[in-house]
Formats: C-alpha cells, sequence, structure tokens
C-alpha cells in the first residue's frame, strides 16, 4: 500500500529544481541544479534492472535476513548491498534504498553540483553548502521540531533513517526514528536498520549507540524513542521553523 511521504515539503530547496521519479516500488524525491528527471529516470531502471536480474538468479538475496555471499561477477550495486550488510549482521535487501539513492545520485553528479536523492526516508546528499535535513520521527514530541546541520564539505554523504513506528520497511525494534550519517548511503541504510531492531524502549538507546560505534564507516547516528534522544559522532543538531 502507497503511504503518503507528506515529510517531503521538509526537503524544500528553493535554489534547486525538484522531480519525482516513480517506478515500481522505487519511488525517488530529486533535487538537481536543473531537471535531470528523463536522465534519473532512465538510471533508476539501469539498477532496478541490476537487482532484478541478479535476485531472479538468486532468489534468496531477496528474503534473507542474515548476510549472503554473492558471486564475483554480481553488479556492483549488488556487491555494495552485501557488503553493507555483511558488516551489520542482517540481509542484504535492508540496504536497498540507500544503495538506490546512492547509485543514482553518485551519476547524477556528473550533471550537476548538487544532488539530493530520497528515498523513502534513505536521503544521498551533495551539496557545495550548508543544507538542513528536517527529521521526522512519527508521533514523538521531537518530529519535524529538530533538523541536522549538513556543511558542504562533509558531502556528499548519506542520511539513511529506519523506523519501528512509521512506514512499512521491515523493523524488529520501535524506534520512532534512528538516523545514519556515512559516506555510503547504502552501508548507513543497512546500519539504521539493524540499529533500529535493537531500540524497543528509550533505555535501548545506549546498546544500539554502543552497536554503532563498531561499525566501521559510520560518522555519526541520531536516535529517537518516544521524547527521548541520543547523539553520537558527527551529528550537529539544529532547531527548524
Amino acid at each position: 500500500m502507497y503511504e503518503p511521504r507528506t515529510y517531503r515539503h521538509w526537503i524544500n530547496y528553493k535554489d534547486l529544481i525538484s522531480f519525482n521519479i516513480v517506478v515500481k516500488e522505487t519511488d525517488l524525491y530529486i533535487c538537481a541544479s536543473t531537471n535531470l528527471k528523463r536522465k534519473a529516470y532512465r538510471l533508476v531502471l539501469k539498477y532496478r534492472d541490476k537487482l532484478e536480474g541478479y535476485i531472479g538468479q538468486h532468489p534468496t538475496f531477496l528474503t534473507s535476513l542474515e548476510p549472503l555471499p554473492v558471486d564475483e561477477d554480481a553488479p556492483h550495486i549488488v556487491k555494495a548491498m552485501a557488503e553493507a550488510a555483511a558488516r551489520v549482521g542482517i540481509g542484504p535487501m535492508a540496504s536497498v534504498a540507500g544503495a538506490i539513492a546512492e547509485f543514482v545520485g553518485n551519476e547524477l553528479l556528473a550533471f550537476s553540483p548538487e544532488i539530493i536523492v530520497e528515498n523513502g526516508g534513505d536521503i544521498y546528499l551533495k551539496s557545495s553548502e550548508k543544507r538542513i535535513v528536517g527529521v521526522y520521527a512519527g508521533k514523538s514530541s521531537l518530529s519535524g521540531k529538530i533538523g541536522l546541520e549538513i556543511n558542504g564539505e562533509d558531502t556528499p554523504l548519506g542520511i539513511c533513517t529506519s523506523s519501528g513506528t512509521v512506514g512499512h520497511s521491515l523493523s524488529y525494534g520501535k524506534a520512532d526514528a534512528v538516523i545514519v550519517l556515512s559516506k555510503s548511503a547504502t552501508l548507513a541504510d543497512a546500519a539504521a536498520t539493524a540499529i533500529g531492531n535493537l531500540i524497543k524502549q528509550p533505555g535501548d538507546i545506549p546498546n544500539g549507540i554502543e552497536f554503532a560505534k563498531g561499525i566501521e564507516g559510520l560518522r555519526g547516528l541520531l536516535i529517537i524513542k518516544d521524547d527521548n534522544m541520543g547523539v553520537w559522532g558527527e551529528v550537529k543538531i539544529c532547531p527548524t521553523n
């Protein structure tokens, strides 16, 4: 079932052109310096075709909840997803949204110096200036009240969110939002899912942070459960209007 992505008005940068790309389950909101809708659409088809082709030959890649080895000649996006999943101990499809955002966004950089690709709460961001990314955390009182301040020199950056109370993605936890920052949006997506699985009550937040510290490649973490928040790493929180 399609869930309206009402939070997308929080990713509204007036200096950029925004557009949507929808192909089957993939629903991207993209901001760029120029209208790249046709190029983005072709890239979505390209990477979905690579994934669907591999899954057609290896169905367990779609369903496994644990890390899987992949063929040496597997597409680059498949290898990236498998590697990210192996680092955090979950199934490779847990990183699919971040991977699509990252791989599409990275190729669009050839045509625009500013690229923001949002895919179901997972963001690939490349900017030459400071950007504020609003935090959506469902019914938490913190939802919409705070944002993440991202400096241009720290991009490209993956900013990925997992929630056990918002959306339809599989989570064994009950966090309102687990937001992970990493140079790799693929890894950030997988890590957000793995950390989110650990958060069932506010008292679990310290355990989630300790787990994150052991994942090589993460830059920062924000966990929200009810009205409680935990922060680790290179995360700068700011109020939003």
